[in-house]
């Protein structure tokens, strides 16, 4: 088989690039070990705040409106709460002029939106595993697990951290474990979240709500893997009464509606973006630590990053050549710089114990939240 690119990962980013690309003429294959399933009915674990960007691509693909509108639940407001009592920052789209400051999605049904609506232009390979990659001057050939073999002037890995691509391209990347698991469970809530975000910066982690339809609630708590266990191993009932005093009651009653599950954090930076032939989107070029919510932003922001360069290379040159794939990579440096630096920045920030960090970071709140037009620019950005 030959293709102009071979994109190895159909999870959101890659199947995006992949939707991106087919339209403009570029000719795709997509490899994926196990394809997404018809969503079921209960809320899936994995949840997204999408920001207003990533749904205006999505939306450009045909993704965003093929989700069911009753799963989608728009953020208008925001608010964050320090270490300290009187520490706090609020964000509202109304007083920032915007319609909303993100919309919550579940992974699983947007996964498979995004597959099921390519189209003829990408050559599905669902339930194929690669085995070798052999790159040369003028491209690429893909072994798969069946022994066909795909051939392109352009391989993108999409395989998320740990890239299967990335290492068989000889590409190197510096991990740094935080020592910690992000818990997530969904929630039924007493009280109505009326459309707010909360994020509580607490000496035993990140805890965070992200609102969705009717009276549910989306929780991540980012703390060090002791604490995660004794949370996943917590009855039903006690964890729900964990998490609700945790978030000082805020919402009321909480009742458990989907199980915990734990994931591993981890800070990952590929030593570069691109080499001759080869390109990484998504969690294959970077990781970042959850607490901004922005991983699955900062990944479709690289999957239309890539595919605008594509589209918009000179004729003599094919999908693989080096000078534009060197595009994208600066295209992308910016954001990814900045995202890296902020969350890991807060990480450290927030997990430092003593009076001076605690001051620095409670009175940072505050005075941030005395700034509204600060307070504008930073949504602004964060909605890309």
């Amino acid at each position: 088989m030959q293709v102009d690119v071979v994109i190895v990962g159909a999870g959101l980013v890659g199947a995006s690039l992949a939707a991106a690309l087919a339209p403009r003429g570029i000719s795709v294959a997509l490899v994926e070990p196990a394809p997404p399933e018809p969503p079921a009915p209960e809320w899936d674990a994995r949840i997204y705040a999408i920001s207003p960007a990533s749904a205006a691509f999505l939306e450009s693909l045909g993704a965003w409106q093929a989700l069911d509108p009753a799963r989608l639940q728009p953020v208008e407001r925001m608010e964050i709460y320090g270490d300290a009592p009187a520490a706090s920052l609020h964000f509202s789209a109304y007083e920032s002029g915007v319609a909303r400051l993100a919309t919550t999605a579940e992974s699983g049904r947007l996964a498979h939106a995004l597959w099921t609506g390519l189209g003829s232009g990408v050559q599905r390979l669902g339930g194929r595993r690669c085995a070798a990659l052999e790159l040369g001057n003028d491209g690429v050939a893909l072994r798969l697990d069946d022994d066909d073999v795909i051939e392109a002037p352009l391989v993108v890995g999409a395989d998320g951290a740990g890239s299967w691509v990335r290492r068989a391209a000889g590409l190197a990347a510096r991990v740094h474990d935080y020592g910690q698991l992000g818990v997530v469970a969904n929630f039924e809530c007493e009280h109505p979240h009326g459309a707010t975000a909360f994020q509580w910066f607490r000496p035993d982690g990140v805890l965070a709500y992200l609102p969705l339809p009717g009276a549910h609630v989306s929780m991540v708590w980012s703390t060090p893997e002791e604490h995660a266990r004794e949370l996943l191993a917590l009855p039903a009932a006690a964890l729900e009464a964990r998490v609700a005093a945790a978030g000082g009651g805020r919402l009321g009653r909480l009742r458990l509606v989907a199980p915990a599950q734990g994931y591993p954090l981890r800070r990952v930076d590929a030593e570069a973006l691109v080499a001759p032939r080869v390109a990484l989107i998504g969690d294959a070029a970077h990781v970042v630590h959850p607490l901004a919510g922005q991983g699955v932003n900062l990944g479709f922001g690289d999957a239309a990053a890539l595919a605008n360069v594509l589209a918009a290379r000179e004729r003599f040159r094919d999908c693989g050549d080096l000078a534009v794939l060197r595009r994208y990579a600066r295209s992308r440096a910016e954001a990814i710089l900045a995202m890296r630096t902020v969350t890991d920045g807060l990480v450290r920030l927030f997990g430092a114990s003593g009076r001076l960090p605690g001051e620095i970071r409670n009175r940072g709140l505050n005075f941030t939240d005395r700034w509204p037009v600060l307070k504008t620019l930073l949504v602004r950005h964060a909605l890309g």
